[in-house]
């Protein structure tokens, strides 16, 4: 099927980039002195390889953040299984600093470079991928227009596509159709997600579910758990996880109201941007509350109300030490962050209004009881106080929870038998075995 034309709007960004390259050095130069960057692993963003690639067929698999990377995990296994190398890439250090430690062997990761021609250029004629694989809405123009001069199949798994990124992209259809025809396949979360990307121009939408329920539950380190369980046992404790601007406030209101009721009640805040942690201790002193800072080495001693959380890749610790969280992003216009990470691990959620970017998810756990909805830090307090005061009641929020989740989970096995003809191909590949690395047909 031929495709569509490369619009004027595609070819100016194009252009555009390439001019501005050296704009684009001088950013991540200024991101890479704020922290935001690895300055060790700088050229990667550049598409400069920090490594060989692996002989033999390499499938290439992009998540941005740490959610998107770790969706990944059981595509990654499975590639693994059927006998290819793969290529991870993630767009920020948090992803970077925990997809590192979790790939299996057989699997190598690099930062994504910026979507710059040359760059993503010389990306692909380094790592030279079979297959490309991309999670949820990252639609990078030259990376699609690279990936299909090449003849190099993409797959975007775990589509999602927000009302308002929908909105967006039909302000500019032609453009938006020149994008998307030219993904293989694009396997959506919802019915909702498949069918605004198919308005869009996306040619084979299918429905494969969301990967993150099929995602392992986050690790936690035995001897801190075992350390930090000690040190609070006997304190009612619950956790802010993920919070955003605005919600610290509410969450620390919600520990002072409650401080009558419950004097050694401990809370922990977990921010979203770990890096916002000042703001939070302002927060708790607003209101007169102790607080230590988990990255300065401070600890949840008793006389400590606040405990911020503001290190990577420790959720799973924290909601293995407390029976309630409340998931933030969802108190103020953010859409939510990801609830399903708490209530496998067998907590009890709470959330806010604001529950766009899980809105399937958190409709089926507010119908089964397994998560329960507040308005703003009034009903926030109200609410960790009732439940604190019953422990049944808060298990049986739990367990609803792990119920309400389960039609939703399988999705990796179906996204991994979308790929499974691509598998073949690659595998009729090795045939010519003395041949060079070269693409897969288009489907």
């Amino acid at each position: 099927m031929r495709q569509p034309s490369v619009t004027l709007p595609l070819q100016l960004y194009r252009a555009g980039l390439r001019i501005g390259e050296p704009a684009l050095t001088g950013l991540l130069a200024w991101r890479a002195q704020r922290g935001k960057e690895d300055p060790l692993r700088l050229p990667e963003r550049r598409g400069l390889p920090g490594r060989a690639r692996p002989v033999g067929s390499l499938v290439w698999m992009h998540g941005a953040s740490v959610g998107e990377a770790l969706s990944l995990i059981g595509l990654v296994e499975g590639m693994i299984a059927r006998g290819f190398s793969v290529l991870v890439t993630t767009g920020t250090r948090a992803a970077a600093d925990l997809i590192g430690a979790r790939l299996p062997v057989g699997a190598v990761h690099q930062y994504m470079p910026l979507d710059a021609p040359r760059w993503m250029g010389r990306f692909l004629d380094h790592w030279q991928p079979n297959l490309a694989v991309v999670a949820e809405s990252e639609i990078w123009p030259n990376t699609i227009l690279a990936l299909d001069e090449r003849e190099i199949p993409l797959i975007l798994v775990n589509g999602r596509m927000s009302e308002r990124s929908f909105r967006g992209w039909e302000r500019c259809p032609r453009t938006a159709k020149a994008l998307l025809s030219r993904i293989a396949i694009c396997l959506s979360q919802t019915q909702e997600d498949g069918e605004r990307f198919a308005k869009l121009g996306a040619p084979r939408v299918s429905i494969a579910g969301n990967l993150k329920f099929d995602a392992p539950v986050p690790p936690a380190d035995a001897q801190q758990l075992a350390y930090l369980g000690a040190m609070i046992a006997g304190r009612p404790v619950w956790v802010a996880a993920s919070t955003h601007p605005g919600e610290e406030t509410m969450v620390a209101y919600a520990h002072a109201v409650l401080k009558a009721q419950f004097p050694q009640l401990l809370t922990i805040v977990a921010p979203r941007h770990p890096g916002r942690a000042p703001e939070v201790i302002e927060c708790a002193d607003g209101v007169g509350l102790r607080s230590a800072r988990r990255s300065a080495g401070g600890r949840p001693h008793p006389s400590v109300e606040v405990y911020i959380a503001d290190t990577i890749g420790e959720l799973g610790l924290f909601y293995r030490l407390a029976p309630l969280v409340f998931v933030g992003g969802s108190l103020v216009p953010r859409g939510g962050q990801n609830p399903i990470e708490p209530v496998r691990l067998d907590t009890a959620v709470l959330h806010g209004p604001h529950t766009d970017n899980f809105g399937a998810i958190y409709r089926a756990l507010d119908r089964a009881g397994g998560a329960l909805p507040v308005r703003d830090g009034v009903e926030l307090a109200g609410l960790v106080g009732e439940l604190l005061r019953d422990p049944a009641r808060l298990a049986g929020v739990a367990q609803a929870g792990q119920h309400a989740l389960r039609p939703f989970e399988g999705a990796v096995a179906r996204t991994l038998a979308v790929l499974d003809p691509f598998v073949a191909q690659m595998k009729l590949q090795r045939l010519d075995r003395g041949g060079p690395v070269r693409p897969l047909a288009r489907a």
